[in-house]
């Protein structure tokens, strides 16, 4: 328990923590935020049989064609560990989502103390809008899936049947959802560092149309499946997300441009005003 007790910073007079402080605190945070994802992950092993269900049925969306038993949906593992490692990969991803609001958490109180107010606010804006984001964009990759598998097993010969093996089908499964998902933030970042001031809107615009381009090379390389209607459903989303995220720099930068010129203006007035004397006789 004591690697848990949370360290007081009072090292310095400037309320500052010291290096060994800064590490205590990281050390207590990461235990915090493991012990979380370990609790998940036993939540997912007992609960593997409705997630696995729920992971399996873009597979079972399939047409009969690709199935080897017409009535069942029916993967197959061919090592004597598949089975094993596809219960450990799936409650792990289980225990990684359950627990995201607990770990972010922790990553965000050590973060926290060393930003300005302000930053503290956009982060947390920025923290609340990934969250809806991942989860789209995870919820359209779940949606097209079997559209890409039916793709890519379609192109087998009418003589020959696709036996995918349930190892192959998670890391496609998992890779389709993270990919999609972690898109989906792309442009939440670039309006991230237009707020904080490292990205501004004319730069982007300069560029429009090879980060346009990129989008959709991007998407061709990253889709697992690398079929071309996972990749159309993976770019379009993120070229109208980029759109998006270009007008909101577009306002911001517009606004703070008036904000800092009427600065200017004003210490240019002050400036300029009139300048008053004293009488060296009095």
């Amino acid at each position: 328990m004591a690697l848990l007790k949370r360290s007081t910073p009072s090292a310095s007079d400037d309320g500052r923590m010291t290096l060994m402080e800064h590490i205590r605190e990281l050390r207590n945070r990461l235990i915090k935020a493991i012990l979380a994802v370990v609790a998940g992950t036993v939540l997912g092993f007992v609960f593997f049989e409705p997630i696995w269900k729920f992971l399996k049925q873009p597979y079972c969306r399939l047409p009969q064609a690709h199935q080897l038993d017409k009535d069942k949906c029916l993967l197959f593992v061919n090592g004597v560990f598949d089975s094993f490692f596809v219960n450990l990969k799936v409650a792990l991803m289980f225990g990684l989502v359950v627990s995201a609001g607990f770990w972010l958490y922790q990553l965000w109180a050590f973060v926290t103390p060393g930003l300005y107010r302000n930053e503290r606010r956009y982060t947390v804006a920025f923290l609340g809008l990934a969250v809806p984001l991942f989860t789209a964009g995870a919820a359209l990759a779940y949606f097209i899936m079997d559209k890409g598998l039916g793709l890519l097993l379609g192109f087998a010969p009418e003589d020959t049947l696709n036996l995918l093996t349930i190892n192959d089908y998670l890391n496609f499964t998992l890779g389709m959802l993270a990919i999609f998902g972690v898109s989906f933030l792309m442009p939440l970042l670039m309006v991230f560092l237009n707020v904080v001031g490292v990205l501004r809107f004319a730069t982007v615009a300069k560029h429009q149309r090879m980060v346009v381009f990129l989008l959709f090379v991007f998407s061709a390389v990253a889709t697992p499946s690398q079929d071309p209607i996972s990749m159309l459903m993976l770019a379009l989303p993120m070229v109208g997300l980029f759109y998006v995220a270009q007008a909101i720099m577009f306002f911001r930068d517009r606004k703070r441009d008036a904000a800092e010129a009427a600065h200017a203006r004003a210490i240019e007035e002050e400036l300029d005003g009139p300048v008053t004397t004293s009488d060296p006789e009095t």
